[in-house]
């Protein structure tokens, strides 16, 4: 069962956690009551009738590779602990890594055309289908994103049942948005109040509402008489372009009201998950962009990519050339968010694309201190915006694989 692929999931994911809503309306939570519910809802969402062992569904492929992977990363993190604490080495750092990622990178190289590798099966089922499940990234991210703060000794020690309720929180563990670890744990500890539930409830409710409308009907509309009816290797110029802006709004009303549902299951666990989208369209430049889209993966990607590739060559000082680093920075910070979403030269291109874009936009951002553009703040914010969308949208079409 996909997360909030259809209508019995709700139902089903409301059924589950109706004792903790009440729980939550009397003002008391449980954590152990709450991470019951997120193995009831696993076991759900992970459940398939046709490709499982030993006959019991709830035992399928995906559900034994979610549980490999995972008891893998929580070795991976708590053997770590142990090395870090007595040597706290860039090898092994980059060895642990590297690690971490090796599943990832395997699933990832088997789903891709470009190795011919995607029709390989083990007893009529996809290769890949038996070592990849779904949200693997996003677990992973989460198991990067603590491998390095215990690099950085913000980590010192680490509870396997504190991981665990960490790494398989359901109702982002799809698709996102990505939490960090302190902010999760913190976030599980505050005392919770009648009052303080109560909001959290009407805001989920309202997500929910939103998340309806933006996925089940505007995304719902776009598909299915937009997209659905452009035929982009045959159609003419005009019905491109058409294409290129329905896709890049179906990109936003599907995956902002699935990110909805996730925040708002998460407000109903009393876990406050990050938010993914702010007005994305509405950015005046192609950096207030990334701070606007998918902004859990963008700051993700920041923070662990670009600010610690930027540090560590102003601290060794191979490059004297600040700017120039920043732009490698940016550079191999979307070349690994474009391999990330598959290895395809789509992907690839979509990545080079936006990189190019950082680079290009801080050089305009130095000429523009030079020589000071004599034009209204608000006409210049307008302009910005239709800019912003337009190229914003090219790469989106890049994103679809039909551009060639």
């Amino acid at each position: 069962m996909i997360p909030y692929g259809d209508f019995p999931f709700f139902f089903i994911a409301f059924a589950v956690l109706l004792p903790i809503i009440i729980y939550g309306l009397l003002g008391k939570k449980n954590i152990h009551l709450n991470f019951i519910a997120t193995v009831i809802m696993i076991a759900i969402i992970f459940k398939d009738n046709h490709k499982h062992i030993l006959g019991i569904p709830y035992l399928s492929y995906s559900f034994m590779s979610l549980a490999f992977f995972v008891a893998f990363q929580c070795i991976l993190i708590k053997l770590y602990i142990k090395i870090a604490a007595k040597k706290n080495t860039l090898p092994i750092f980059i060895l642990m890594i590297c690690l971490s990622i090796l599943p990832l990178a395997v699933v990832k190289v088997l789903q891709s055309s470009m190795f011919h590798l995607s029709s390989w099966t083990f007893h009529d089922t996809p290769i890949k289908a038996i070592f990849g499940f779904l949200g693997i990234s996003y677990i992973m991210f989460k198991c990067i994103q603590i491998i390095l703060e215990i690099r950085d000794k913000r980590i010192k020690s680490i509870k396997i049942y504190d991981l665990l309720r960490f790494l398989l929180f359901f109702p982002t563990i799809s698709s996102g948005p990505i939490d960090r670890y302190k902010r999760f744990l913190k976030d599980e500890s505050k005392p919770l109040t009648q009052e303080r539930y109560s909001t959290l409830l009407h805001k989920a409710i309202h997500y929910i509402f939103m998340g309806f409308l933006y996925k089940y009907v505007i995304a719902y509309l776009i598909n299915t008489y937009i997209i659905s009816n452009l035929h982009f290797a045959t159609d003419p110029l005009l019905y491109k372009l058409a294409y290129m802006y329905a896709y890049s709004f179906y990109l936003f009303f599907d995956f902002a009201g699935y990110s909805l549902f996730a925040i708002a299951f998460s407000y109903l666990l009393s876990i406050e998950t990050p938010q993914n989208f702010n007005k994305p369209f509405l950015s005046k430049n192609i950096k207030d962009f990334w701070n606007r889209w998918h902004m859990s993966l963008s700051f993700w990607f920041r923070d662990m990519i670009y600010m610690r590739f930027v540090f560590f060559m102003s601290k060794k000082k191979y490059i004297k050339n600040n700017l120039l680093v920043s732009n490698i920075g940016f550079m191999i910070n979307f070349m690994v968010m474009g391999i990330w979403h598959g290895i395809e030269w789509f992907y690839i291109l979509y990545g080079l694309y936006h990189g190019i874009l950082f680079v290009l936009y801080g050089y305009y951002e130095q000429w523009k201190k030079k020589h000071p553009v004599k034009i209204p703040v608000k006409v210049m914010d307008v302009i910005g915006i239709i800019v912003t969308f337009h190229i914003v949208a090219f790469g989106f079409l890049i994103f679809s694989g039909k551009l060639f």
